[in-house]
């Protein structure tokens, strides 16, 4: 009974790690527009850099500051539109020091700027504002600030807001598929305490009020809900990891100062980890700036070169055992790292698109697990999160109203992206296709969904789409129905065909007819025949450890 307790109780994590970050919704208002569409008055500029600046008062649980946008105008503007929560407080938009005059509309501000910026030009502007950020109810999947305490009774906060969105706690244009080319983000914390953000550390410096500001620096683009705060008692950890090409990393690990010496040995997991990720797909794509695990008080979370950790130095999922298979490997560090490459390299648009973050970062635990202990276990790895998974929603979401798919998007996408493996049938061509994917083809760019599709079409030099579109635009995976009928002493024919929601879809059925036996059989949703060598109907075996279908014998 314990052990299915356990079972059950991981179950119920696993579903939870994976719900969509905002509820769907049947109806969609004014401020999910406003919030998810590039309407004119963003579309018109696209920002290149953030100087986020901002005092945290942690008696208040509030902050104050600023945050100054550069931009690149793409078309004629006066009006241009930037995010901020309704419950933040705007102390003024200025330009060249000077107040412009602003609207608020739910979590949007409109800003009249003093004279038309013309198309190809270049502009800035400054937000000061403070208030009381949205305090995290059960995070990371309720997004806001995390105000606790440490062990030692020093304060520890940290923010995480992936989905709510990052214009809950500062200014920005909130919207993924506008990324900047870099940014600087200085925070000011009461002495005793530190204050750990993305980037690469640029010094700190104590003023003579008791506190200290410190000032980090991002040099790569980098998703708006990346960005973050971690403040407390933190003590670093230094390290170095050496590439296959002789070129070395720095890896820093911030954590609570009594984690120290538990840290030193449980982290040790990260080179091997790092050294199957370059192997798969590519070098750390955010070299300059370093990688770094932060100890948090919430699970986790991908930021961008400071990577929440909160698994408190456990196996698996919070200590249970998320393979399901009996691997003893930290879920946190190994899922949060591959976003490095998923989510925070290789970025979508639109959240309707965040299946691209999280199926491919999902299929990247499989890579990992493929790399230290092979592919038959991989595939049990793959396989065993079926029963995880619902089949009641698409994975994508709704387009321009900041609406994500399901949270089948992770099981459901890995086991996709296994299923595509085994279409293509070639895994030189295949790890290739991924590695590319990852390092050059779009490499820190934002993408969508067609881009994705596009690009397997071409890799696999096939029309792919009809089996994206069944997998993820629709709740249902494909059935293969299919009779067999006795056809000579050693022989059957097996009659077969798809069904599925998509008219034209196409993909093979692999069966398997003996222990070395293999055989692909090119199917629609047309009923079609094929003798196949069988000695008896029970040793026929539809591969679905390689293929994620459901199955149905007609008799």
């Amino acid at each position: 009974m314990k052990y299915s307790f356990l079972l059950l109780l991981l179950s119920a994590l696993t579903v939870a790690r994976a719900q969509s970050l905002l509820e769907q919704k049947k109806t969609y208002t004014r401020a999910d527009t406003l919030r998810g569409t590039l309407l004119p008055e963003r579309a018109c500029y696209d920002v290149t850099y953030y100087e986020l600046d901002i005092t945290l008062d942690t008696a208040g649980r509030s902050l104050s500051g600023s945050v100054k946008f550069y931009f690149n105008v793409l078309r004629d503007f006066k009006t241009l539109q930037f995010d901020l929560f309704e419950n933040m407080q705007i102390s003024a938009v200025e330009h060249n020091g000077k107040s412009l005059p602003y609207r608020r509309e739910y979590n949007a501000v409109f800003v009249d700027m003093p004279m038309v910026f013309e198309e190809g030009t270049t502009g800035e502007f400054t937000v000061r504002y403070y208030g009381k950020p949205t305090i995290a109810k059960r995070p990371p999947w309720d997004g806001g600030f995390v105000w606790t305490y440490d062990r030692n009774g020093k304060l520890w906060v940290a923010v995480a807001c992936e989905g709510i969105g990052a214009s809950l706690w500062w200014p920005n244009k909130d919207y993924l598929g506008d990324e900047p080319d870099s940014m600087r983000i200085r925070c000011n914390v009461p002495n005793g305490l530190r204050c750990i953000a993305n980037g690469t550390d640029e010094g700190s410096v104590e003023l003579p009020n008791g506190t200290t500001t410190y000032r980090w620096k991002v040099s790569y683009p980098i998703n708006n809900y990346n960005v973050t705060l971690n403040i407390g008692d933190y003590v670093q950890i230094h390290d170095i990891y050496v590439s296959t090409d002789g070129d070395t990393l720095d890896l820093d690990y911030y954590v609570l100062s009594y984690n120290r010496e538990k840290a030193l040995k449980h982290f040790e997991q990260v080179k091997p980890m790092l050294a199957c990720y370059e192997k798969y797909l590519g070098k750390y794509p955010f070299w300059n700036d370093g990688y770094a695990l932060v100890e948090t008080p919430y699970l986790g979370m991908e930021h961008q070169g400071a990577i929440a950790y909160g698994n408190r130095y456990l196996t698996g999922y919070a200590g249970f055992d998320h393979s399901r298979i009996g691997l003893n490997f930290d879920y946190i560090i190994i899922h949060e790292t591959g976003h490095e490459w998923w989510g925070n390299s290789v970025s979508c648009y639109d959240i309707a698109d965040m299946w691209i973050h999280e199926s491919f970062c999902t299929y990247t635990e499989a890579i990992y697990v493929e790399c230290l202990h092979g592919y038959d276990t991989a595939l049990r790895y793959i396989n065993a999160v079926k029963p995880t998974v619902g089949n009641q929603k698409p994975i994508v979401g709704v387009y321009g109203v900041n609406e994500e798919g399901d949270g089948d998007m992770y099981a459901k996408g890995m086991l996709f992206l296994n299923t595509l493996r085994h279409i293509f049938n070639d895994d030189e061509k295949w790890w290739s296709t991924i590695k590319f994917m990852a390092d050059k083809a779009f490499r820190l760019s934002n993408i969508g969904y067609d881009d994705v599709v596009n690009y397997f079409c071409r890799a696999g030099n096939a029309n792919f789409r009809p089996i994206f579109e069944q997998y993820l635009k629709h709740p249902n995976i494909p059935t293969l129905e299919y009779k067999l009928k006795k056809n000579g002493k050693n022989n059957y024919q097996i009659t077969y065909r798809w069904q599925a929601d998509v008219s034209d879809f196409r993909m093979p059925a692999i069966i398997s007819t003996g222990k070395n036996t293999t055989t692909r059989l090119e199917a629609d949703t047309q009923w079609q025949s094929a003798n196949i060598p069988l000695k008896k109907e029970s040793e026929l075996r539809i591969r679905t450890d390689l293929t994620y279908i459901h199955v149905k014998k007609i008799k």
